[in-house]
């Protein structure tokens, strides 16, 4: 095979045809690709581009390691340059997909003896959501903050008793208020294992709460979304 073809086929490959858009809220989206040849694991991220631009964002898998497609979550920023032309893809068009990259991952050892708290803010439930439709046996809580109620992407994936909401802006979550206020009354095993996504001010709050509660810095893990 010549240098130029070799060249050829990896380029076509990273490009993949849009499956589907689901709107999820007036503002967020999930955008599902054919899974085909990319393989992940639960908690990863991919760089993301729409062919022919020169950008590229990175985003949190949304989709679960077994699942048949490949799927990311998005929050379009109305007046940003990259999630509006996201927002108009349709089924059939290009985007560019590097990576996976990132180790925010479960540790597979641990899923037998010990429990898991997902604390989300936003749009950075999308590697928890992964990580849940992988590991159905997980022992996990989802402590997930938002504004506002229609904001609990995909809401009816979790049981019940393990997903508790913080609505801010109404009082439509389980908890009025952030989860960062939950989080101080909260109380947890000893054995815990907690991953943490989202804003940055989240994350440097919470990781505060939880050293306060005597947990080790090794038993906490972080995603930042900046």
């Amino acid at each position: 095979m010549s240098i130029e073809l070799q060249q050829e086929i990896k380029i076509d490959e990273s490009f993949y045809k849009v499956k589907e858009i689901r709107q999820l809220t007036d503002e967020t989206f999930s955008l599902r690709l054919p899974k085909s040849r990319f393989n992940y694991r639960a908690g990863q991220h991919i760089s993301l581009g729409i062919r022919g631009d020169y950008q590229s964002r990175e985003y949190s898998i949304y989709s679960g390691e077994n699942d048949d497609h490949l799927e990311v979550l998005v929050k379009e920023v109305k007046k940003g340059y990259f999630t509006p032309k996201l927002s108009k893809l349709k089924p059939g068009d290009l985007v560019e997909v590097s990576g996976p990259f990132g180790k925010f991952r479960i540790d597979e050892k641990k899923i037998a003896d010990h429990k898991f708290v997902f604390i989300a803010s936003g749009t950075g439930i999308a590697p928890f959501r992964s990580m849940v439709r992988t590991y159905p046996q997980l022992d996990y809580q989802l402590i997930h903050g938002v504004r506002y109620g229609n904001e609990a992407y995909d809401r009816h994936e979790y049981e019940q008793e393990r997903h508790i909401l913080c609505t801010s802006g109404d009082k439509t979550g389980k908890v009025h208020g952030r989860l960062t206020t939950y989080l101080k009354k909260a109380s947890f095993d000893n054995n815990t294992q907690f991953y943490l996504c989202g804003n940055s001010n989240m994350i440097f709050d919470a990781l505060e709460i939880l050293k306060d509660k005597g947990f080790e810095r090794d038993q906490i893990h972080c995603e930042v979304y900046f």
